[in-house]
């Protein structure tokens, strides 16, 4: 094998372990020791932190101390607001006709960490409607679009964000939870019916792009009148979302 071979084989390794470690860090919001790190990926320290230094330097990776450690830096977060302005552009027209078909708001989130971060919405032309701020934050396990994006991730990873959740707040016991996930993977959409907010409802769709991020869709709807739109919600939403592609 030749010197220049062999510079493309190292080269692709680096490339290959510095993937590993920034997925490792997108699962650890609150960060990680160099040791933690080269404990997941099975790489020696040295390696690790060489690796780690020259992605600090480039902005993919932050280092603070005093903050819980190494964790993604601004850079991996603003390729992350670029991908989700792109994917929100393509699943806005599908949003736009559930409402105009429904007459209810249609609300998007992404999973952010163990969060549910709405990004867009179609607000709905009912004259009692919901509506959320753009930016907030919710929950996994007792709302439609947290279910519905458990259920489209890996079962170890969904399983340990609702321990996470649920040993946090324990609204909800496990076995349940759990249920309710895997009837959603065999093709049910989620439901919120008075979990998250008393008195508002919601069904849930949740899909996951080519880079791993995950999607979801939901319709709330103010409780009293859940029962009598539900079905016609559900059968809105699996004919325009179903087979969507991002």
């Amino acid at each position: 094998m030749g010197r220049q071979e062999v510079k493309q084989i190292q080269g692709i390794q680096v490339i290959s372990r510095s993937a590993d470690i920034l997925r490792t860090l997108a699962q650890e919001t609150d960060g990680l020791s160099l040791g933690q790190i080269a404990a997941r990926v099975n790489l020696p320290r040295s390696t690790v932190q060489r690796i780690v230094a020259a992605l600090t330097i480039e902005g993919f990776i932050s280092s603070d101390k005093g903050y819980g450690g190494i964790r993604l830096g601004p850079e991996i977060q603003s390729l992350a607001q670029a991908a989700a302005t792109d994917a929100r552009d393509r699943i806005r027209p599908v949003m736009e006709r559930i409402a105009d078909e429904t007459g209810e708001t249609v609300d998007l989130a992404i999973l952010d960490g163990a969060r549910m971060l709405f990004i867009d919405q179609i607000v709905g032309s009912q004259r009692l409607r919901t509506v959320s701020s753009i930016g907030e934050s919710f929950p996994l396990t007792t709302t439609a679009n947290g279910k519905a994006a458990l259920a489209v991730m890996d079962p170890a990873l969904a399983t340990k964000l609702i321990l996470a959740e649920l040993g946090q707040h324990g609204a909800k016991p496990l076995a349940t939870v759990l249920r309710e996930v895997e009837a959603i993977r065999q093709g049910a959409l989620a439901r919120d019916e008075n979990e998250h907010t008393e008195g508002v409802s919601a069904i849930g769709y949740a899909m996951r792009d080519p880079r791993g991020d995950i999607y979801a869709i939901s319709t709330p709807v103010p409780s009293t009148r859940y029962d009598r739109v539900k079905d016609r919600l559900t059968e809105a939403m699996l004919r325009h979302l179903t087979g969507i592609a991002l």
